[in-house]
């Protein structure tokens, strides 16, 4: 498959926490990193998030009294899935996957920083309204089309594809290059949404080596 100058490779929570051994640890997820570092070499321009939530974030359940995690309550801005405490800010958890080399990424985008909202899609907040700004600079830079891998498919990759579709954005998920969460269906939920959005699916062996 061929890569232009318009195409960016947005490579989606990478991090400690959500690999093997961390707080969210999301099943096999250090198998992304080989796909991801093949990937890497065919894109001229890549763009990391970072999951970065204070202490005492709203999506934990820790923060709940009363409350486990992987249940759902509402907060004000709608139905929140509560999680383990995870990724917060400046520690190990937080940090990339060791082997994430990827000195050449032009950006790092911190999502989940506001105490009261979560943020899985790279673009925008829970709420669906609080831009993180990555719209406004990938349209700057002048980029059209967005390949995503990375954690978790179903979750943080899943809904940063669909709002990409959903900001007029090309958006293809590179299946082989993420791995799932799967709770309570959210797989088949976030297919059959990728379905109705025009995103996607490839695999990494699509792009050559």
């Amino acid at each position: 498959m061929p890569i232009n100058d318009r195409e960016v490779f947005l490579v989606i929570d990478v991090q400690n926490d959500f690999c093997p051994g961390g707080a969210l640890a999301v099943p096999q997820g250090d198998e992304v990193v080989a796909p991801i570092l093949r990937l890497a070499r065919r894109f001229a321009h890549i763009v990391l998030t970072q999951d970065w939530h204070p202490i005492g974030h709203a999506s934990f359940a820790a923060s709940h009294p009363g409350r486990q995690p992987y249940e759902t309550i509402e907060l004000a801005y709608g139905a929140q899935t509560l999680w383990p405490v995870h990724c917060v800010q400046a520690s190990r958890g937080a940090e990339f996957h060791s082997a994430l080399d990827l000195p050449q990424a032009e950006l790092i985008v911190r999502k989940g920083f506001r105490q009261q909202i979560d943020s899985y899609s790279a673009f925008f907040e829970n709420d669906r309204a609080t831009p993180t700004g990555l719209a406004g600079y990938l349209r700057e830079r002048g980029f059209t089309r967005v390949f995503l891998a990375g954690l978790a498919y179903d979750f943080c990759v899943g809904y940063s594809a669909l709002d990409a579709r959903r900001l007029g954005f090309e958006a293809c998920v590179v299946r082989d290059a993420c791995r799932a969460i799967d709770l309570n269906g959210s797989v088949a939920a976030m297919e059959a949404q990728f379905g109705e959005a025009g995103v996607e699916i490839a695999a990494s062996d699509t792009f050559g080596r």
